[in-house]
């Protein structure tokens, strides 16, 4: 089984060279603020017209779920956009779907035949997800995933944290 390269980086996902770029999105796909904000300014009114696209053809997207646009103006080729769960102590399936957030992001990734793929920290900013609980499970969820497809077209997994925090919380989990 090959499993693709993960590392933890620090600094801006909206500087980052990939095949795609995951955005942490809210449920309407319109923009929003922290990374989803970032995203749609720096990638220009593209990104927003996909999405648009998108909301007209299935509505918003339900948590957990991801959807694939064009990355603009951005280094990145994509953009996937997922929406994770708002944190309520973790009782109400918050795992499973952050889990499911970074899985179908991958599925998605892997329909499109891209290579490489960044992860910013789902969940952990306005949506209030313990930044150690949530960094367990996007680890966690990304390896069980080659587990499960190690024919994966995926050949390079970047989590790219913006603070020190998280960037120490990932290097720790990755080795």
């Amino acid at each position: 089984m090959r499993t693709p390269d993960m590392e933890a980086v620090q600094g801006d996902i909206t500087k980052i060279e990939a095949d795609a770029i995951v955005n942490a999105a809210n449920s309407s796909l319109l923009g929003g603020g922290g990374v989803d904000g970032a995203i749609h300014r720096s990638g220009g009114p593209a990104i927003l017209e996909e999405c648009k696209a998108i909301r007209a053809k299935q509505g918003g997207c339900p948590t957990g779920e991801a959807v694939i646009t064009t990355a603009g103006n951005l280094p990145a080729k994509h953009v996937i956009h997922t929406v994770g769960p708002v944190w309520n102590g973790g009782n109400k399936n918050e795992p499973e779907l952050l889990a499911s957030c970074y899985q179908n992001s991958l599925r998605l990734a892997e329909e499109h035949q891209l290579k490489s793929i960044a992860f910013p920290n789902i969940s952990t900013g306005v949506y209030g997800y313990p930044k150690d609980k949530a960094a367990i499970v996007a680890t966690d969820a990304v390896k069980n995933y080659f587990q499960k497809n190690p024919d994966s077209s995926i050949e390079q997994v970047k989590f790219v944290c913006f603070g020190n925090q998280d960037y120490s919380l990932y290097k720790g989990l990755l080795g």
